[in-house]
């Protein structure tokens, strides 16, 4: 007889800014062995910037916290806390009330890094029981007060594909733009939610992708505030080395000894950092010194780990019997380009499946 899909619920207490934590390891810890008769696990997190590394990325660092927090900290050099992001000057964040302003993180850094370094909310690992599954937090205090973050895992042994659609985005004639599609405007986001209903899935997920013809565009789950996403990110699109460089010129002996030369600044420090973290993993030649070669040399729409495909997580969590698309307060699914696209539209695959 088959066992049903289950699913669990935790509170992860971050205990610094940056941490790596195994989740695995708490379930076990909290619910014991519920997961280990399952062939797979979903793991899905409901924050903006915090969340999980794809299997086969992970396994290139070998499952290993010691590897996986010095490759997302190549992603944490490259976007430093405290540069000058527009999403941080909280002045102009008209959406905040006088008391929101008091108490907002300012977090730029960590969501630029989270969509860069690839970290995605809602991934699926096969099921096995001896390796960690990390939950990565970049952004685990405000101020001394650990964040309340919340991560949900679902076990099961089958994914059936139960409804296909092609949908329709139309984008601005903006080479550099994102758009939130989430925004009720679009209509997209109500045409998933409806797919689902009509389909009567209570656990499975929704598999966004980039049709096979779209180029020079990606998919990630962020916060969709327009500063973030229409300057700061817009800025790392259009100059990849911007904000480490305006940070490189006090980590640097003599940053005045040769004027008006901040971008070699960015570059002698992202070296020099990158091959202590190299020479301390032993990675030298590896994927992630191809990374750093890229960051140096080519547009960020080359290096950022940008996805193409994207899951949103489908639970009758709230309502027995009913499924609904499950999300954070902040997350919605926004499609970024970097080149204008054709006929003014772009195409996004979708995908439901049903856990068994």
């Amino acid at each position: 007889m088959a066992t049903l899909p289950v699913e669990v619920t935790l509170e992860v207490s971050p205990r610094a800014r940056f941490d790596v934590i195994d989740v695995r390891r708490r379930v076990a810890q909290e619910y014991h062995d519920v997961l280990d008769v399952y062939s797979r696990a979903l793991y899905c997190s409901f924050h903006t910037t915090a969340g999980y590394l794809e299997q086969s990325l992970a396994s290139r660092l070998e499952h290993r916290r010691d590897r996986v927090a010095p490759y997302v900290q190549l992603f944490r050099t490259l976007f430093p806390q405290g540069a000058d992001y527009e999403h941080d000057k909280l002045h102009l964040r008209q959406e905040l009330s006088d008391e929101q302003r008091r108490v907002e993180p300012r977090n730029a850094d960590s969501h630029l890094a989270f969509i860069g370094a690839g970290l995605t909310p809602v991934v699926s690992y096969v099921n096995r029981p001896g390796n960690p599954v990390y939950f990565v937090d970049l952004d685990g205090l405000n101020g001394e007060q650990p964040r309340r973050r919340q991560t949900t895992v679902l076990g099961f042994d089958d994914e059936e594909v139960v409804a296909r659609e092609r949908l329709s985005v139309p984008v601005s004639a903006h080479p550099v733009d994102s758009i939130n599609l989430k925004n009720p405007r679009l209509g997209f986001y109500e045409q998933i939610q409806g797919l689902v209903a009509r389909h009567g899935v209570e656990k499975g997920r929704v598999h966004l992708s980039l049709a096979v013809t779209e180029r020079q565009a990606g998919l990630t789950i962020n916060e969709y505030e327009t500063l973030l996403m229409r300057h700061d990110l817009a800025d790392v699109l259009h100059d990849p080395l911007r904000f480490v460089a305006e940070k490189s010129r006090s980590l640097l002996a003599h940053p005045r000894a040769i004027p008006n030369k901040t971008i070699d600044y960015a570059k002698y420090d992202l070296v020099r950092v990158f091959n202590e973290i190299f020479d301390a993993l032993g990675l030298r030649e590896s994927f992630v010194e191809q990374i750093v070669s890229r960051v140096i040399a080519l547009p960020a729409s080359r290096f950022l780990r940008m996805k193409r495909a994207v899951s949103l997580l489908v639970s009758d969590r709230d309502r027995s019997g009913c499924g609904t698309l499950v999300q954070g307060q902040y997350q919605s699914p926004i499609l970024v380009q970097w080149h204008k696209a054709a006929r003014g539209q772009r195409h996004v695959d979708v995908t439901l499946t049903r856990f068994r």
